[in-house]
Formats: C-alpha cells, sequence, structure tokens
C-alpha cells in the first residue's frame, strides 16, 4: 500500500487551496500529514463521530484533516459539510480523502438535500472534536486579566433568610448591567502562574452558575432583583456577575500555529498536577502571542540533564519526550484552553506545548 509524503499531499492541494509556491515550500518543510500504512478504502459516517476521529482512521496527525479533504477553503470552514450515513473515501491516487454518501456510491460525490439538511444543522452535522469535553469551558470558567471582574456588578444580598443561594432563590445585585437579561455568576480564584518566570499571568475565577434579571431598580441606588436558575456553586454575597456569552459554533479547524510557539502547560483545570487524555490544561500564551483558536500544538516533557557516567565532570541533557496533542479551543490574551488528545504519558504542569514538526 503506497504510503503518501508531505509533499505530494500538499502539492495536489496547491491549485485548489490557492497556495503560494514560497508557502507551500514551507508548508513542506514544517509539517506532516501524511497518511497511514494501514488506511482502510473508506469509512461510514455514524452519529458520535467527529472529523478529529475519522481522520485518525485515515492520518497520522488527524489534525491535518483540513490539508487532505477534497473541498476548498469555504466548505472546510462550514461546520456543517458532513452527516452520520455518507461515506468518506480514501482518493489514493490523489491522495486525498472525499466525501460521498450511501446512495450514489460514488467517491467524491456528494448529493445533500437542502430541504432536510436546514433543520438538522447544529443537530445532526458531527463537530471537529468531542463537545461533551469542552462544552462547559466555552463559556465558563473565566480568565480575569486585569480589572475586569472587580468593577463588575455584585451580589448585595440574597433572600431573606438565606445564607447562600440555590436553584430559584432571589438574589439583590448592584452594577451596570446594561442590556443583558442573564448573568453568569463567578467568584474571584487562584492565581495562575507562568512555571517559568513564577509571575502571576492571570487569575481563574470559579464559575458559580446563573441568574436571570427579574426587576431592574428604579433608581440608581436600588438593587436589581434576580432569580438562580441554575448553580455549580453555592452563590453568597460578594460574588460578581457579567453576561452570559452567546453560545458559540462547537466547530473549529485545527491548524499548526502562523509562527514558532513555545509555550508551558500552566494548569490543569481542577486544581491537580497532572492530567490525561480529554481533560483541559492551560498554556502560557494566547491572542498577544499569535494563538488562536484551533491552533495545535505538540505536547512534550522536557528532558532532564544528568551526568556522564563516563566522564562525571560533563553532563548530558536528554532529549525532549514528545507524547501527545493539545488542542486550543479557547484564546485570552495571554492564556489559553487546550484539550489534551492522544497522550501517551501524563501531562504535567510545566510540559511544553510547542509548534507541530
Amino acid at each position: 500500500m503506497k504510503k503518501f509524503s508531505t509533499a505530494a499531499l500538499l502539492l495536489a492541494l496547491c491549485t485548489g487551496f490557492g497556495i503560494s509556491s514560497m508557502a507551500h515550500a514551507q508548508a513542506v518543510k514544517t509539517m506532516r500529514c501524511e497518511f497511514l500504512p494501514n488506511a482502510p478504502d473508506q469509512h461510514v459516517v455514524v452519529r458520535g463521530d467527529t472529523l478529529w476521529g475519522i481522520s485518525g482512521h485515515f492520518l497520522q496527525h488527524p489534525w491535518c484533516w483540513p490539508q487532505v479533504w477534497g473541498l476548498n477553503q469555504d466548505q472546510i470552514r462550514n461546520p456543517h459539510w458532513i452527516y452520520p450515513g455518507q461515506i468518506v473515501y480514501f482518493d489514493r491516487v490523489n491522495g486525498r480523502l472525499r466525501l460521498g454518501n450511501s446512495t450514489s456510491g460514488e467517491p467524491g460525490v456528494v448529493k445533500l438535500s437542502p430541504q432536510t439538511r436546514v433543520q438538522g444543522i447544529g443537530r445532526d452535522a458531527i463537530t471537529t472534536i468531542s463537545t461533551d469535553a469542552i462544552g462547559p469551558f466555552l463559556s465558563q470558567p473565566l480568565i480575569i486579566e486585569g480589572d475586569d471582574l472587580r468593577t463588575a456588578p455584585h451580589i448585595v444580598a440574597v433572600q431573606e433568610g438565606h445564607l447562600n443561594l440555590g436553584k430559584g432563590d432571589k438574589a439583590y445585585v448592584r452594577g451596570d448591567l446594561a442590556d443583558a437579561a442573564a448573568f453568569q455568576v463567578f467568584r474571584p480564584g487562584n492565581p495562575l502562574k507562568d512555571p517559568v518566570t513564577g509571575k502571576v499571568i492571570a487569575n481563574e475565577a470559579l464559575y458559580l452558575g446563573t441568574l436571570k434579571l427579574e426587576r431592574r431598580g428604579s433608581t440608581p441606588e436600588e438593587a436589581a432583583t434576580f432569580s438562580v436558575v441554575d448553580t455549580k456553586e453555592e452563590m453568597q454575597v460578594g460574588d460578581r456577575i457579567i453576561p452570559r456569552p452567546v453560545e458559540p459554533i462547537l466547530n473549529y479547524v485545527p491548524h499548526a500555529p502562523a509562527g514558532n510557539v513555545d509555550a508551558r502547560i500552566v494548569s490543569i483545570y481542577g486544581g491537580v498536577a497532572t492530567a490525561a487524555q480529554n481533560q483541559i490544561a492551560t498554556i502560557n500564551q494566547g491572542k498577544a502571542d499569535n494563538i488562536d483558536v484551533g491552533t495545535v500544538l505538540q505536547l512534550s516533557r522536557l528532558g532532564r540533564t544528568i551526568k556522564d557516567p563516563a566522564d562525571h565532570n560533563k553532563k548530558v541533557k536528554l532529549p525532549d519526550e514528545q507524547y501527545g496533542t493539545l488542542f486550543i479551543f479557547r484564546v485570552f490574551n495571554h492564556i489559553s484552553y487546550g484539550l489534551i488528545m492522544e497522550v501517551q504519558n501524563t501531562v504535567d504542569i510545566g510540559d511544553t506545548a510547542r509548534s507541530p514538526q
């Protein structure tokens, strides 16, 4: 069975994606998007599949899927182009994956009915990665940089006779609510320290639940009345509220970072020291460092420095151990959240997250 090289794959894609010769040469130099030697001829899409998982049947690096689908850029960025029941074909001649359906049986032929698909958008279409793992983290927890949370509206009183708030209870809030009606409740949490410099980068606020505005204060001095919609932790006087964000589209196009990235794991969500696959980690780089949503990084453990057993006066650094992948799905200025993917070892605070090689 033929194994397709990066160069062959990207050469086939240059026309379809409009890649310049210089960009193509750089991509060939830095990216490896090779097919598995035992890749199947086809895969039938089933409910629960993800693009990452499907591509893992064919590719050595599943995050490379945008480079090997026979689609243009607009189609790849559209999160609603593949559904259960369709068939992914391995086009070995051109080194691409193509999409067909069970009725046509023809590679590369996609016959979708707009009438039946419109209602299913967002529900039936498969996602890039599992939404179960990252869903809650798309709006919670909250990274606090500067005075963002300190100046937010806050709970000044709780329902009479209550020390803490539970579902259905009333809360009284002071502060500028703007035009929002639904809010999330947070409490300042632990500082996030850069493992290299030891400096505090930001604070991670503890998500407590959601509130719904019942009545605005009739004067600037009067508190607004809220009811508790749901709780993850008990709320109390002093907790801060911010408008609930719009639910994001749960689909991303994975890609290597635009520039060289050499980041470190700052924390594992939940306050633990180590993590495994499908857990959430933060890194000490973000928007200010050209990290964006969909960025894929390689996880490695720094090699130890040891004494040469044959010459104790000399030290030898062992190679860094590459052991997995981090998929960035939420980005702040100097902190990013990533989903840990395909690891062969535990993830520790201080491990590196670098540009794929």
